[in-house]
């Protein structure tokens, strides 16, 4: 588990996929995704935020006691944001650990917390929006790559053209981080990198 700081009150952890095979690997083809995927913590004004959180199985004792010392340290209580369906993973077993709702699969629409927003809604994901980090949270609407970040073109296949319709408002927000669940996180010059990848 790799765990990040990117601001004050933002961070960044990572979890062994447990659905990975070597065949999803960058290695095996070039639109394939590392076994680690990244989930995202976000002490809001009246919640702590868990995006697409993943347990880390490889590392379970640890993830909960910095969970739980966090939590307490707020008194805050938890919410459960997801981008997209697949990226459900431990979002019932978080939820049932907290003694809360399991959040709505997407596209059925959360009720956000304070400072959370949904900046763009596309092929059944939310790209969400965090003002206060002028920060987008996405999951396999775009990726994080080697070269900065990609609209994954032969993951959505036909839908594509019309996912990046969708994305293009995204360029109007004043975007400094994209943070990803593929990938490595951007987390300055977000809006150039985005409008590379919303070019093709």
């Amino acid at each position: 588990m790799q765990v990040r700081e990117l601001a004050t009150g933002l961070w960044y952890w990572t979890g062994r996929h447990p659905a990975w095979t070597p065949a999803d690997g960058l290695d095996t083809r070039p639109d394939g995704w590392d076994q680690e995927v990244g989930c995202y913590f976000y002490d809001g004004p009246d919640a702590i935020c868990l995006f697409d959180p993943l347990i880390p199985m490889e590392d379970r004792d640890r993830f909960f006691e910095a969970l739980d010392r966090d939590l307490e340290q707020t008194g805050k209580p938890v919410r459960i944001l997801l981008t997209v369906d697949a990226h459900r993973r431990s979002a019932t077993d978080l939820a049932e650990r907290h003694d809360i709702d399991a959040p709505p699969l997407p596209p059925e629409r959360p009720e956000l917390p304070t400072g959370v927003e949904i900046a763009a809604e596309a092929a059944g994901e939310f790209v969400f929006w965090l003002p206060e980090h002028r920060a987008l949270v996405a999951g396999d609407l775009i990726l994080g790559r080697a070269h900065g970040l990609e609209v994954p073109r032969s993951w959505l296949e036909e839908g594509y053209d019309a996912a990046v319709a969708a994305l293009r408002p995204l360029l109007e927000l004043p975007v400094d981080r994209v943070l990803v669940t593929h990938g490595e996180p951007v987390l300055e010059d977000g809006l150039e990198a985005l409008e590379k990848a919303l070019a093709g």
